[in-house]
């Protein structure tokens, strides 16, 4: 499909972005918004599946509700000239992937982060009942001011619906990214995504990812069955207490891992606070205002609490017990009176 093509005679496609094993993505104009927007026309061989079809409109529907500061949103979705494309959000920046190609091992002050934002948006699809299913770097763009969005939520699951015996980078995730459950050709559950955020993690710490192989069926192998190489001894500035969390969520067994993406942001923006206590006791003077100017935004995700106490058990826990045994002596006092008030009473009605 070339440039200049005009989509249900509303979107007219400007350049391409990328390509991929099942999409080429473009940049192209809303003629009935006048805004930019980019497109992911999916290529003849899926577009022609009609079980396929109406899988994507289901998926892309659900992509399409959620809202999130960290999620790409999802516009429409439609089906011309014999191929299906979804329309999204124009991201301006590049993907993880094309950043860790360029940078190479990324310090922990960029990579946490980055990946804090991403729990947070594959985190929130998790409590809307998602599973993103291909959680990886070429799935997560990042804006110049560091802002980084989840995209292709849902089209995974589409594909892996019309093709449920294969065992290809298209079905149920990537191999260099997906988790030992998907290798086996489980279907994912949120604890499948964390753990390919572990290995986006990984990757982003160490310059690759844990398992490299030439094919994917014995990369599938490598996730079910060899437990990774400890990140530190890739890059010794790796603590040992964020190796442990990189370790848990590579675990085996989805059980043993963090349930869902938004816990495993709390437990990194926990370590990341820790850090920046112990850097802070050991920190040169504050930055003068040049400096200050000089370094880059720092975006904080915000994740559902934990439950507190009801407003009951609040109410309790702050009752005042000086006032309530002030009046627990005036109440004495006053009840200490009544006898006294019944003789003089008495006396008035029946003197002697």
């Amino acid at each position: 499909m070339s440039t200049q093509t005009l989509l249900n005679n509303r979107y007219q496609l400007l350049e391409p972005l990328g390509t991929g094993g099942m999409a080429q993505v473009y940049r192209a104009r809303d003629l009935m918004l006048e805004r930019f927007v980019a497109i992911k026309v999916l290529h003849p061989d899926y577009s022609a599946d009609g079980d396929f079809q109406v899988r994507f409109r289901q998926e892309a529907k659900a992509a399409a509700n959620l809202s999130h500061p960290n999620i790409v949103t999802v516009h429409d979705f439609g089906f011309d000239q014999g191929q299906l494309f979804i329309v999204m959000e124009h991201v301006p920046g590049t993907n993880l992937k094309t950043m860790l190609e360029n940078l190479g091992i990324f310090s922990l002050d960029d990579a946490l982060p980055l990946i804090v934002q991403a729990c947070a948006g594959i985190g929130y699809a998790h409590r809307a009942g998602l599973v993103h299913c291909d959680v990886k770097p070429h799935n997560m763009l990042v804006t110049p001011d560091r802002r980084l969005k989840v995209t292709d939520f849902g089209i995974a699951r589409a594909i892996a619906s019309i093709h449920p015996e294969e065992r290809h980078e298209v079905v149920w995730g990537s191999p260099l990214y997906f988790s030992p459950e998907q290798a086996a050709g489980q279907a994912p559950s949120p604890a499948s995504d964390v753990y390919s955020l572990g290995i986006v993690m990984y990757e982003l710490l160490t310059g690759r990812p844990p398992f490299v192989a030439r094919t994917p069926e014995t990369l599938a192998r490598l996730h079910r069955e060899m437990p990774p190489q400890p990140p530190s001894q890739l890059n010794p500035a790796i603590t040992p207490e964020l190796e442990q969390i990189i370790l848990k969520v590579l675990s085996k067994e989805p059980s043993a891992r963090y349930r869902t993406a938004d816990q495993l942001g709390r437990v990194l923006m926990t370590f990341g606070q820790v850090q920046r206590s112990a850097a802070v006791r050991l920190s040169p003077p504050p930055p003068t205002a040049e400096t200050r100017r000089s370094q880059p935004i720092t975006l904080e995700p915000v994740f559902p609490e934990p439950e507190t106490e009801t407003a009951a058990e609040e109410s309790l826990t702050s009752i005042d017990w000086i006032s309530v045994g002030l009046g627990l002596v005036a109440l004495t006092a006053v009840g200490g009176l009544i006898p006294w008030w019944i003789y003089v009473i008495g006396t008035l009605i029946n003197p002697r």
